[in-house]
């Protein structure tokens, strides 16, 4: 009985996850166009300007190129984990257990570095709308993505016993 609730709070929040690290990474990919095209030039006769970084977002603060990076591989790789995820919801038994665990805990390490950067970045105030809704998506994230680990790991102690 307790195994089939944990079985609808994981689905429930594999899908929430699914959709959440979707809206990351469509954000994360606008601020990247964003970077790119409205970035430094660089070409013949052109100087680097004192204090060039590599990773230079016009939008936002010193911290947002980090964070919108490591937001972007911590997206993909919570997508990967939803997939493994649904693998693992489909078969629900010990042997899926392992793949969809450890994938959701490398996707849980990345959203928290990720929301390290978040942090940083409320820290120095100055970002966009877009830019807010992705770090309290992250922030959100770093919490549901363990509750899920939690939840698929509870589940199967629970079938074991």
């Amino acid at each position: 009985m307790a195994g089939e609730q944990l079985k609808s709070v994981a689905g429930l929040l594999l899908v929430l996850n699914f959709c959440m690290y979707t809206i990351v990474l469509g954000i994360g990919g606008w601020a990247i166009n964003k970077a790119i095209d409205h970035g430094f030039i660089i070409g013949a006769g052109f100087d680097l300007p004192p204090h060039f970084s590599p990773i230079y977002f016009p939008m936002g603060n010193a911290a947002t190129g980090f964070f919108v990076v490591y937001a972007l591989i911590a997206g993909v790789v919570g997508i990967a984990s939803a997939i493994s995820g649904l693998n693992h919801f489909r078969y629900w038994d010990v042997d899926s257990l392992p793949a969809a665990a450890s994938v959701a805990t490398i996707a849980w390490t990345l959203t928290l570095l990720a929301m390290g950067f978040a942090w940083k970045e409320i820290d120095l105030h100055i970002r966009n709308a877009r830019l807010r809704t992705m770090e309290a998506f992250i922030i959100i994230l770093s919490v549901t993505q363990l509750v899920y680990i939690a939840a698929i790991h509870g589940a199967a102690s629970r079938r074991r016993a």
